[in-house]
């Protein structure tokens, strides 16, 4: 174990990564994160930190997490965090340490090949198109190479291919010990090479679903830790809601029903068994999503109650979906395939049956439909109680990180969602010169964001800093009928090639913009965070109006109605303080560097004509703001290059 300061001074001006890495840059700012992180550790502690961009956190938390001589998982807001986390950070710093200790990556099993179901589904023979058939051959020749399975490793192959989950695993359809391919499964390797490793590097999806006890007869994965670093955690709150919630969707019931019959294969008189109730849910589903259409797409669980169409379908799906688990069940003992579907139709029965019938107060019950499906939901009201009791029966260590904690300076709303009392916290700013690199417009004149015309009035206002900026900007909207309007009125009436969110990939626009170089960007929600895009093909970050959450959105709602009941008030208490820590994520996509420059565009008018608009200016870095357009022209005119 390394002394707290000795921690400190790894990361200084004497240190070894000043000597053996070229571009390192000595931060304080990075050392005392890595000293305070080291004394968490050592404590066993609670630590929040807030971390400017710049900052180097990664080396920050990895540095006394390897020197601390005990057991850490570190945990990701994606899996291209926890790639590159594990590909290149952690190989860097371990080098630079000379650290002797066992790592392990370790990813939700639907990222690695399913032996057993590739199997099946060669074996099905399932009709595919030319470019599906294409696929399934590369996914068997590359299974016949592949040490780990990782889907990750396979780029032929689109991560949206609708064959991944014909041989990928889920929760519901593993067969676990069962299985027969059960000691050469790419999941039990990855997860015996986590168990045994003194640090490992998962996601948040994956953290949550172990300490959930959602491990599906695997156990847990994570035993004995004694740190967890949580990278990215401003996401925490919203997944954990997430995974201590119950669901049951259209896609498990048609999954359940396909693997059933599939099960059947080589089980005499299985099939003319479970024909007749397999399609008798395929058709109870298909009937629910029908009910459906007229409701809105989202809302609380009473609307389908109260609607005599949907209620009878919902019933009717219940009733189906008893009968299949009781026929299934006169089938279990025939295949060990059989009873793992009895197993599977039995816990979603139980789930529909409790999601139809409880109306308990600490949770919401409501509903989603879509074009091809449905889910409907359980979500707990409040997920501070359950992740306050997962971190005291843990008895590690706790460090919770991310660029965007705070509001105005303040912890107080991300402790909340956590359920911590006054945790230690440290803040610390980004060592970029946010005077010098940048400058935020505030557009004068703009209507109220409810306005009709108002993404039209945004543009108007918008379009002569492009010009000045010759392209080369994010547009980030708050919905996507925003961005499609926005798309629509600037097509064919710019000089910039436009990269839209929803008409490529997320990555291949990402690319094809840096390659452009002075493209515009339109994106919503999944381009607010995580997106770096360094340099001069960046340089204006627009961003319509507040990122308030969707007003229907029932869980917020019944949130919102308990704040208050308990006196708290439930717009300042809540919606605001998420709204400004959205914004301090889309605002931080326009300096990622200590070269770059730029100017983030705040169309709303209420950061000056509403009270509560200084809270969310005092949240972002501390840029000058101007209301001038010829200040704005000023700043993007190139500097002339010193002879």
């Amino acid at each position: 174990m390394v002394d707290h300061e000795d921690v400190a001074g790894l990361l200084g001006i004497d240190g070894p990564f000043a000597r053996e890495l070229p571009h390192f840059a000595p931060r304080a700012a990075q050392q005392a994160m890595a000293r305070a992180v080291a004394e968490a550790i050592a404590g066993r502690d609670t630590l929040l930190v807030e971390a400017g961009t710049g900052t180097g956190k990664t080396y920050a938390y990895l540095v006394p997490a390897l020197a601390a001589g005990v057991r850490v998982i570190v945990s990701t807001g994606t899996k291209a965090l926890q790639d590159q986390l594990y590909f290149r950070d952690l190989p860097r710093v371990r080098a630079v340490l000379g650290a002797r200790v066992e790592t392990a990556l370790l990813k939700g099993r639907a990222n690695y090949l399913c032996r057993y179901r590739l199997e099946q589904t060669l074996r099905e023979g399932a009709a595919l198109s030319p470019a599906g058939a294409a696929q399934l051959a590369a996914i068997r020749a590359w299974s016949a190479r592949t040490r780990h399975g990782d889907r990750a490793e396979l780029a032929d192959v689109p991560e949206d291919s609708p064959l991944w989950p014909q041989v990928t695993s889920t929760a519901e359809n593993c067969l676990g010990s069962g299985c027969p391919f059960f000691e050469d499964c790419h999941v039990v390797k990855a997860r015996r090479a986590a168990q045994e490793a003194d640090l490992v590097v998962v996601n948040h999806h994956l953290l949550l679903a172990d300490l959930a006890l959602k491990q599906e007869g695997f156990g847990e994965i994570l035993p004995g830790a004694a740190a967890f670093i949580l990278d990215e955690a401003h996401l925490l709150p919203e997944l954990a809601g997430d995974f201590f919630a119950q669901h049951v969707s259209a896609r498990q019931l048609l999954d359940l029903g396909r693997d059933a019959l599939a099960e059947c294969h080589g089980v005499h008189g299985a099939l003319g068994a479970l024909r007749e109730p397999l399609e008798a849910l395929k058709d109870a589903v298909r009937r629910l999503r029908l009910a459906l259409d007229p409701l809105p797409a989202r809302g609380a669980f009473g609307v389908l109650m109260r609607d005599a169409q949907a209620r009878q379908a919902l019933d009717a799906l219940a009733g189906t979906l008893a009968a299949l688990t009781d026929v299934l069940a006169g089938q279990a003992a025939r295949s060990r395939g059989l009873e793992h579907a009895h197993a599977r139709a039995a816990t979603l029965a139980l789930a529909l049956d409790r999601l139809i019938e409880d109306d308990a107060a600490q949770a919401v019950r409501w509903y989603e439909s879509s074009a091809h499906g449905f889910t409907l939901h359980a979500t707990p009201l409040d997920a501070a109680t359950p992740l306050r009791r997962l971190r005291e029966a843990s008895g590690a260590a706790w460090i919770h990180t991310s660029a965007t904690l705070t509001v105005a300076g303040g912890f107080d709303h991300f402790a909340r969602q956590l359920g911590l009392d006054e945790p230690p916290a440290l803040a610390l700013e980004s060592p970029f010169d946010y005077a010098r690199q940048a400058l935020c417009y505030l557009p004068p004149g703009l209507p109220d964001p409810s306005a009709r015309d108002y993404t039209e009035r945004m543009l108007e206002a918008v379009l002569p800093v492009l010009e000045a900026s010759d392209g080369r900007a994010f547009l980030l909207f708050t919905a996507h009928r925003a961005l499609r309007r926005a798309a629509e009125l600037l097509r064919g009436h710019v000089p910039w090639p436009l990269f839209v969110q929803g008409e490529a990939p997320r990555h291949r626009l990402l690319e094809d913009f840096r390659a452009s170089g002075r493209g515009v960007l339109l994106g919503a929600a999944s381009f607010w965070a995580g997106v770096d895009v360094a340099g001069e093909a960046l340089s204006v970050v627009v961003i319509d109006k507040l990122p308030f959450a969707a007003p229907d959105d029932p869980v917020l709602e019944a949130r919102l109605q308990a704040l208050a009941a308990a006196g708290v008030n439930p717009f300042m208490g809540w919606q605001v303080p998420a709204a400004a820590i959205a914004l301090k994520q889309g605002a931080g996509r326009l300096i990622r560097d200590v070269h770059d420059r730029g100017v983030l565009v705040l169309c709303d008018p209420r950061l000056t004509g509403k009270g509560y608009g200084r809270l969310f200016l005092a949240s972002l870095p501390p840029l000058p703001c101007t209301r001038e357009l010829a200040k704005v022209r000023a700043f993007l005119t190139p500097r002339p290059v010193a002879a």
